[in-house]
């Protein structure tokens, strides 16, 4: 789910005229539906209804709404300028071409024309939105195809040497650096960067920095079995998300009640851990610290869930009811810390304090206290009433096939037929589990964490269970 803007710059000017983007597809004038206080799973919860939304006419009927916002006259400059009065006319336009990722010069060219007014200091709010959006759209056609796409390159280049806003400046060299930019080069980049904006205060653009620096030369990971041996709080349930470095492959989540073990299948010993698949891929492409970004790894705590979405918001979670996990200074969470009641405020060694003393120096899993500090918010496990095959990117993402990206959240597969059936979904395992280890209340904690591949032919394979107890056994 989309999350607020980090505060600084240019983005100043234009957060307190933003609204949060939500879902998947659709822009709406309010938030997600009102929160369900209750943490207990309600049998109404898990009801499966045929859904209209998800039947072959609509989504041929939303399929041609959105292939409209993508006609060529769309893109014309002279005709829609970047200007308030069509500022809604370039975030549908936008927001269609992130869908189906058309790759006419037209689409390039004003896209790289839009990514120019980077380099203008004097932006309105309304002006800056757009470009913010053209800068992550920019992003996730430009990392699909480096060279056919070399011109989105080059705005990204002019915007690190050049633009009088830190944000976007390492918001571009981000991109060029995960599009395979040499690292020798890469480094050079980083240290202008550093020298052009000295002495700025700039959290979101210090954090972009670090996370270049830990893409170039990564952490070595602390050994596995403390983490899964802790526990965060007495009787407090933890699921775990293990995730390759390359999010276009599925992560492996995992459960451990408040006694410390592990669920299995059955209730035989030897029984296969519970599991279920997550993506947790950014449609655009981005790294976690940036908005709309993928996920961040760390610690989350759980507590409770979103109703059941209505028809309106189908399309972008599916039916069942959305898991909702809080990262530090996120409002809105009961009790992140057990014994503590609100929000986790504080500084970093707090945090830290919640991990095993083999994980306090860990810089990647303190990737939510940082998320949390920027302003990003309202991360949920959710499914997808939407088509798999709507999302064109997905396409590059074999290995995830049946999942949808997200913009933040982590995405559970929900398959339809063609008459709005469902045919698949995980949500209802995860919603009934949650539940059951926890005496039917759907509280606890949540870790993602990254673990590289230990041998290249592993690099774009998905974490296995295999790989799981192995580390269990230890």
């Amino acid at each position: 789910i989309l999350i607020t803007m980090p505060v600084s710059s240019q983005t100043l000017k234009w957060l307190k005229w933003s609204v949060l983007w939500l879902g998947l597809g659709l822009i709406f004038p309010k938030i997600l539906p009102a929160e369900n206080t209750a943490f207990s799973l309600r049998p109404q919860d898990l009801i499966i209804e045929q859904q209209p939304r998800a039947t072959t006419s609509a989504r041929r009927s939303h399929l041609q709404e959105q292939q409209e916002r993508i006609a060529p006259e769309r893109f014309d400059l002279q005709r829609y300028p970047v200007t308030e009065a069509n500022e809604t006319q370039w975030r549908q336009t936008l927001w269609a071409t992130a869908l189906l990722e058309p790759q006419s010069p037209l689409v390039i060219e004003a896209i790289a024309q839009i990514l120019e007014l980077a380099m203008n200091p004097n932006l309105s709010p309304s002006q800056a939105k757009t470009v913010q959006m053209a800068m992550q759209v920019g992003t996730q056609l430009y990392l699909g195809n480096p060279q056919k796409l070399a011109l989105i390159g080059d705005r990204f280049q002019n915007i690190v040497k050049n633009s009088p806003d830190p944000e976007w400046s390492v918001m571009a060299l981000s991109a060029l650096v995960q599009s395979g930019l040499k690292p020798a080069l890469a480094k050079t980049e980083l240290q202008q960067l550093q020298n052009r904006f000295q002495g700025v205060d700039n959290l979101a653009f210090k954090v972009a920095l670090q996370d270049i620096s830990e893409q170039l030369k990564p952490s070595s990971l602390p050994p596995l079995q403390d983490l899964l041996a802790w526990q965060i709080a007495p009787q407090s349930p933890q699921l775990y998300v293990f995730c390759r470095p390359n999010r276009g492959l599925l992560c492996r989540a995992v459960l451990k009640d408040g006694n410390g073990q592990f669920r299995r299948e059955t209730s035989q010993p030897q029984s296969p851990l519970w599991s279920v698949p997550l993506l947790t891929r950014s449609l655009h492409g981005l790294r976690w610290n940036f908005v709309r970004g993928q996920t961040p790894q760390g610690i989350y705590r759980i507590e409770g869930t979103m109703p059941r979405p209505s028809a309106t918001y189908f399309t972008a979670y599916g039916q069942f009811p959305l898991v909702k996990v809080f990262m530090p200074f996120e409002s809105g969470v009961q009790n992140f810390i057990a014994t503590q009641p609100g929000q986790m405020i504080g500084a970093l060694n707090s945090y830290y304090s919640l991990l095993p003393s083999s994980w306090q120096q860990y810089a990647p899993i303190a990737q939510t206290y940082w998320a949390g500090r920027l302003g990003r918010s309202l991360i949920r496990i959710h499914g997808s009433g939407e088509s798999t095959s709507f999302f064109v990117n997905n396409q590059r993402f074999p290995q995830s096939d049946g999942w949808n990206p997200a913009i933040g959240c982590l995405s559970a597969q929900e398959i339809y037929d063609q008459t709005g059936q469902l045919i698949k979904g995980d949500m209802p395992n995860i919603l009934k589990t949650l539940a059951e280890v926890n005496g039917r209340k759907i509280e606890g904690y949540m870790i993602v964490v990254e673990i590289p591949a230990t041998s290249k032919q592993g690099t774009n394979q998905p974490i296995s269970l295999t790989e799981i107890e192995a580390i269990l056994q230890k």
